[in-house]
């Protein structure tokens, strides 16, 4: 306190009562923060028991993250501290979303060992926006349904949305999906499978046919190959046989049924993925009925 008796405190005064530096209170004062209430005959600036007080207000809402800027607002009284502090959560929200997508971007890389081109690579895709994903998305189901207009609606929505809604703060696990997913929506052999399928739908629906008929054929699928799997029906005995029958019909060319849904590793593995971004515990159910359908296709081809 200077001995002048006013009761003014210097720079170096009031770093001793604070606990700041010199140097930061100097900066604040240099940036209109921290205003002297008069200077001594030296030209060193002085302050009073409210800049000591306006001090401290300073100091925990820069603690808290406020820029000066909106530390200036709060003290000429522009903005409320609820009001700042409202806009600071949101602001800390997306902070807090962009760590954890940098988070589970290195324990991607961490247990892939990935090299560097490929850490870049998965960065960028895990930072897509939901736009730019749909644009991949979008991409991916224009080459496989092109020209197709008899392919089922309901198929090309499904598809149009699987795997897109990458969660605001996603696990290391959902992270490690959509980038998979991403190189698999991009690879030429996938393509091809996933149009061959759709060409299949397309050949099987004649002009007039009712969106989501293929949704009601898998519901069947499901509910059919399902009861057998829960009765202990091998995909190799004669009552698989007898499934077959009742979903296809009889007669039907079950040589040409299986390429139409057998279509490999890359559709199963694609159908995975979209559940692990989605947050489902395990792949879709169908998942598993259908390779029980498959299995006895392959088992009964000719019967």
């Amino acid at each position: 306190m200077t001995d002048d008796g006013t009761g003014l405190l210097t720079i170096g005064e009031l770093a001793r009562a604070t606990g700041l530096t010199v140097r930061t209170i100097r900066y604040w004062s240099d940036e209109g923060v921290l205003t002297p209430v008069t200077r001594s005959p030296g030209g060193y600036r002085l302050y009073d028991s409210a800049g000591v007080a306006r001090l401290e207000l300073i100091r925990t809402l820069r603690e808290l993250g406020l820029g000066l800027t909106d530390v200036r607002r709060v003290l000429a009284g522009e903005r409320s501290v609820a009001e700042v502090a409202a806009t600071h959560v949101v602001a800390l929200d997306a902070q807090i979303r962009a760590l954890k997508v940098t988070r589970a971007v290195l324990s991607t890389v961490a247990r892939r060992g990935s090299s560097a081109e490929e850490m870049t690579l998965m960065n960028k895709l895990a930072r897509l926006s939901a736009a730019q994903r749909q644009r991949i998305v979008d991409d991916f189901v224009e080459e496989i349904f092109h020209g197709l207009d008899t392919a089922d609606p309901w198929i090309r929505e499904r598809t149009r949305s699987i795997g897109v809604q990458l969660p605001d703060d996603p696990t290391p696990e959902q992270v490690d999906a959509w980038v998979e997913l991403a190189e698999l929506l991009q690879n030429p052999g996938f393509r091809a499978a996933m149009r061959k399928m759709i060409e299949f739908n397309a050949a099987d629906r004649a002009p007039g046919t009712p969106p989501g008929s293929s949704a009601r054929f898998f519901q069947r699928l499901v509910e059919l190959a399902g009861a057998a799997r829960e009765a202990g029906v091998a995909p190799e005995s004669p009552e698989a046989d007898a499934v077959l029958v009742e979903l296809f019909g009889e007669g039907t060319d079950r040589a040409a049924v299986l390429r139409r849904i057998d279509l490999g590793d890359e559709v199963v593995r694609y159908r995975e993925l979209a559940a692990v971004i989605k947050g489902s515990p395990e792949p879709p159910r169908f998942q598993e009925e259908f390779g029980w359908v498959v299995a006895a296709l392959k088992a009964w081809p000719g019967r």
